[in-house]
């Protein structure tokens, strides 16, 4: 683990947003933290709440992370959240390879996901959420593949408040098909293997998540909720990677085997420049 990060200097969140989101929209790598690092994941969800106002999409769902044990600590959380897009999220049915778009220079990663579609929207105000009445929110448990993503490629090195302030290092949902009866089965039988560049990278499944998928969901409600972003029917939420977090280049394939047979599959491509203005409408 690095050392606590420690704010040089004070920076609004608007002025760190915009420097992410620009980088994002054109394709463009960046060779450092545009910024002083955010002191507190506090500090870091005000920058990630200003770069959602200038995303040119609307927020469909979360990517839930986890915190690695010796940061959890510093920051005082075991998890995280980043936004999923409209226009982020894939229909994917087992076999079909869809493109993922890598930022040359940037982060790039796949993650083994357990994915839920949420069939109520949250109560108003309620940020107490338990597994157990998560549960009662849920539509469906559909198996996906997350690809993390950033301009960043040190992200992951300096720590989660850097990780949260970039959208949570999220770049995409490939969102494959319903796990049926999901109610009903142990979470050890909901396994799956990654695989990237024909080699075995992970395995695990739906129990390699801390306090399984319901906990994961549980902590985006309440996170989500203490931030005035309450969760809605319809919404999805990937509920962590489980297998690991997997490092992907352009031009490798990557895929995800899961239990009964399902197969997703994914290639990564080199980024280009979306031609898109930050939602502002100001040039970048």
């Amino acid at each position: 683990m690095n050392s606590t990060p420690a704010p040089a200097a004070s920076a609004s969140p608007i002025e760190v947003a915009r420097q992410f989101v620009c980088a994002r929209l054109n394709a463009r790598a960046l060779t450092g933290y545009p910024g002083p690092l955010p002191g507190s994941l506090d500090e870091a969800y005000a920058r990630q709440d200003a770069a959602i106002e200038l995303w040119p999409d609307r927020v469909v769902g979360w990517k839930v992370g986890k915190i690695p044990s010796g940061w959890a600590e510093v920051v005082g959380e075991e998890r995280l959240v980043g936004p999923i897009f409209a226009a982020h999220v894939q229909p994917q049915v087992s076999g079909q390879s869809l493109a993922i778009a890598v930022i040359d220079g940037g982060f790039a990663a796949v993650e083994a996901e357990y994915v839920f579609v949420l069939g109520d929207s949250a109560t108003p105000g309620k940020i107490d959420w338990t597994p157990e009445e998560a549960a009662g929110c849920v539509a469906e448990l559909r198996i996906g593949i997350e690809f993390a993503g950033s301009p960043l490629a040190t992200i992951n090195h300096l720590g989660p408040a850097v990780v949260v302030s970039d959208f949570g290092n999220n770049a995409g949902l490939l969102l494959g098909p319903v796990v049926s009866d999901w109610r009903a089965q142990a979470l050890d039988s909901l396994r799956c293997e990654t695989f990237v560049g024909g080699r075995l990278v992970g395995r695990g499944g739906a129990a390699s998540i801390s306090g399984g998928p319901l906990a994961a969901l549980a902590f985006a409600l309440n996170r989500c909720a203490r931030r005035g972003r309450p969760l809605h029917a319809g919404d999805v939420v990937s509920t962590g990677a489980s297998t690991g977090i997997h490092d992907i280049r352009i031009g490798e394939q990557a895929r995800v085997e899961f239990a009964g047979g399902v197969v997703l599959h994914c290639v990564a491509e080199r980024a280009e420049p979306r031609g898109l203005l930050p939602r502002d409408g100001r040039l970048c």
